[in-house]
């Protein structure tokens, strides 16, 4: 085993400078996200913007991970505006883990009530009733009180709102996506299928 460890280590050898260079920059970022001194939301934004900044500008020195730390600039750029709000609103959760997890046990619960394996199409007609309401209810049973307080106006546009998208026609499905029989079927390929000289 030691023998083994030593010939990887000595194979890899010309990689490890860049890989602790680059650890060093990621674990920066996730020190700064993690926040742990509790700063407001600006400073936190101001400080990751510098280290992407830095990582941008040196991230040739890099070596054969520079490409990685060029892809982390990139998706640190498209998630930069929603990525402090977590700092700026109280309990807000810095991940969507829990939000995915809720989302989950939804369908989970609604496949369990249907029997069904893939989405009700229910839920694409009135996704944005049935979703809401139901993990609404599941954090917080509205009391007849909450109940009493619903606007009869926003609902009555909700409802006219859903009744409209299920009216909808369907559009027509396109010759592009319609399966094709090749040759064409015809009653003469099931008769001739019937024969034992078809197998032959």
């Amino acid at each position: 085993m030691r023998q083994l460890i030593g010939r990887g280590l000595a194979r890899t050898a010309g990689l490890w400078p860049d890989i602790a260079r680059v650890y060093g920059w990621v674990h920066r970022a996730a020190h700064i996200l993690g926040n742990a001194a509790g700063e407001a939301a600006i400073v936190v934004q101001r400080r990751f913007n510098g280290l992407a900044a830095a990582m941008a500008r040196h991230g040739r020195r890099a070596g054969r991970l520079a490409e990685a730390v060029d892809h982390f600039c990139k998706v640190a750029r498209s998630y930069r505006p929603g990525l402090f709000h977590c700092y700026a609103v109280p309990d807000l959760p810095c991940t969507n883990n829990g939000l995915e997890q809720l989302f989950g046990s939804q369908r989970y619960h609604e496949r369990r009530a249907t029997g069904r394996k893939m989405a009700s199409p229910a839920a694409v007609l009135r996704g944005e009733v049935r979703l809401i309401a139901a993990t609404a209810t599941r954090l917080h049973p509205p009391t007849p009180r909450e109940l009493g307080h619903v606007s009869q106006e926003q609902w009555r546009e909700l409802r006219c709102r859903l009744d409209q998208r299920r009216r909808a026609p369907c559009a027509p499905v396109s010759d592009a996506i319609q399966p094709r029989i090749w040759p064409p079927w015809s009653t003469k390929h099931a008769s001739q299928l019937c024969r034992p000289s078809f197998f032959a």
